[in-house]
C-alpha cells in the first residue's frame, strides 16, 4: 500500500511540472499518469453482426412485406425439399376453405391409394373418414403424407390433378425455379424448388388465418385422443417467436425447414435446405434469424386497413368515402437507421360514383433519401353507389339553400 502511494503522489507531481513548465494539457498529463500506473483506457465500439456462414446447402432469410433479401446463400438453386413440399398443399386446401369451395367440417374418406402411402402418416384405414380440418392438422403437424393423398383426392379428385393446382399456384406466384410431382414430398423425379421460392410459399399462406392456426399449433389430438399430433417444427418450442413453418427430410434432400418468426412487429422467413444432421435444421435457422433480428427492425408506417384519408365522391349516394391501407405499410431497415423514412400519401381529390369496396383509390408511399421504397395500395372502405336523379337534385339544392 506505502509503494503505490509513493507511486501515485510522484506521478502527480510529475503532472503539476507539467502543467507549470512545459505547458501540457492536464488532459494529456493525465493520461500520462495512468500510463504510468500501467492503466489503459479503452473505448468499445459495437460492430454489428457479421453474416453468419451455414451449413445447409442453400438459405434465404426474407423480410416478407417488402420482399427484401437480408441473407442467402444459393438461395435459387434447384433442390428436393422433401416434406417442405405440403406447405403448398396446406396453402391450397386453405384457399380453397377460404373461397367456400370446402367446409372444414366435411368429411374426408380414405381412400386405398392415401392407405398405401409410406413415410410419415397416421396410418389412415381405407374407409376411414375424418374431418377436413383433422386431416389438414394432420398434414401441418405429423407431416402425414396418407392425410395429403386423401385431401388431395378429395379436393380435385385424384392426386394428379391436385398436382397440377399446385404447379399452376407455383407459377401465379411467379416461382421459376419450383416444380411439382405430388403432394407430399417423397423423392420424385422434376420434384424441386429453391429456397427463395419457399419462402414466398410460406409467406403467401401466412396471409391466412387457418394457415397460421395449424402452423402454429405444438399439438393435437386425433381419433377421440386415442392418436397425437406433434408438430414437427420444433422452433416453436425453441426459439422465441416462432409461430409458423413446415420441415422435411429424405436421404436425397437432407434435413429441410421453412420457418417464420416476428420479434417487435418485424417478421422474417427463414428456408434451409440439405443440412446434413438430425436438428442441424433448427441450428442454422436459429442462427441465420439471430443474424436477422439483431441488424434490422421494422418501422411499422400503418397497419392494414388503417383510414388514410377521404375522397370527395361525385355523384355518388355518399359524398366521400375512406380510402384505406389495402395491406401492412411497412419497411425493414438497419437498426439506427429507422427515422430516415418519410411518407406521404396520394390520393386524388374527387372521383365519380359508383364506387366499390377495394377499388384502388391511390397510395401510401414510403422514401427514404427521396427514393421510393415501398409503395402500398390506398383503396375504398365500401360501396359507394351512384346517385339517382332526384336524389342528385336533392344534394344540389340543399348546396344552394
Amino acid at each position: 500500500m506505502g509503494y503505490e502511494l509513493m507511486v501515485w503522489k510522484k506521478a502527480l507531481v510529475g503532472m503539476l511540472i507539467s502543467v507549470l513548465l512545459v505547458g501540457v494539457p492536464i488532459g494529456q498529463a493525465a493520461w500520462s499518469v495512468a500510463g504510468e500506473l500501467g492503466l489503459t483506457t479503452a473505448v468499445k465500439k459495437t460492430a454489428a453482426p457479421a453474416a453468419p456462414e451455414t451449413t445447409a446447402v442453400a438459405a434465404v432469410l426474407l423480410e416478407p412485406v417488402t420482399n427484401q433479401v437480408i441473407y442467402e446463400k444459393e438461395a435459387h438453386k434447384e433442390l428436393p425439399m422433401a416434406s417442405v413440399t405440403k406447405l403448398m398443399t396446406l396453402l391450397l386446401a386453405v384457399e380453397a376453405v377460404e373461397q367456400g369451395k370446402f367446409k372444414l367440417t366435411d368429411q374426408v374418406v380414405t381412400s386405398e391409394n392415401a392407405w398405401e402411402m409410406g413415410g410419415s402418416q397416421i396410418y389412415l384405414e381405407p374407409g376411414e373418414e375424418m374431418t377436413l380440418r383433422e386431416m389438414l392438422t394432420a398434414i401441418g403437424l405429423q407431416s402425414a403424407n396418407d392425410a395429403c393423398v386423401a385431401v388431395a383426392e378429395y379436393m380435385t379428385g385424384s392426386e394428379e390433378a391436385f398436382v397440377q393446382e399446385m404447379n399452376g399456384k407455383a407459377k401465379e406466384l411467379g416461382l421459376v425455379n419450383t416444380s411439382f410431382a405430388n403432394c407430399h414430398g417423397l423423392t420424385a423425379d422434376n420434384h424441386y424448388t429453391s429456397a427463395y421460392d419457399l419462402a414466398i410459399i410460406l409467406k403467401e399462406g401466412l396471409k391466412y388465418p387457418l394457415f397460421r392456426e395449424i402452423s402454429s399449433m405444438k399439438e393435437s389430438d386425433l381419433r377421440g385422443g386415442a392418436f397425437k399430433l406433434w408438430n414437427t417444427n420444433k422452433l416453436l418450442w425453441w426459439y422465441p417467436g416462432a409461430d409458423a413453418g413446415k420441415t422435411g427430410w429424405t436421404e436425397k434432400a437432407d434435413y429441410c425447414l421453412a420457418s417464420s418468426a416476428e420479434r417487435d412487429g418485424l417478421r422474417l422467413i427463414c428456408v434451409v435446405l440439405g443440412t446434413k444432421e438430425p436438428s442441424s435444421h433448427f441450428r442454422e435457422s436459429t442462427k441465420i434469424f439471430d443474424f436477422g433480428f439483431a441488424r434490422y427492425r421494422a418501422v411499422n408506417v400503418a397497419a392494414a386497413g388503417t383510414v388514410a384519408g377521404t375522397v370527395k365522391v361525385g355523384k355518388g349516394q355518399a359524398a366521400q368515402v375512406d380510402a384505406v391501407a389495402a395491406e401492412k405499410v411497412a419497411v425493414v431497415a438497419l437498426k439506427g437507421e429507422e427515422k430516415s423514412f418519410e411518407s406521404k400519401i396520394e390520393l386524388p381529390g374527387q372521383i365519380d360514383a359508383p364506387v366499390l369496396k377495394g377499388q384502388e383509390l391511390g397510395a401510401y408511399v414510403v422514401t427514404k433519401g427521396g427514393q421510393e421504397v415501398l409503395r402500398v395500395k390506398l383503396v375504398a372502405a365500401g360501396d359507394v353507389p351512384k346517385a339517382n336523379m332526384l336524389q342528385q337534385m336533392k344534394r344540389v339544392l340543399d348546396k344552394v339553400y
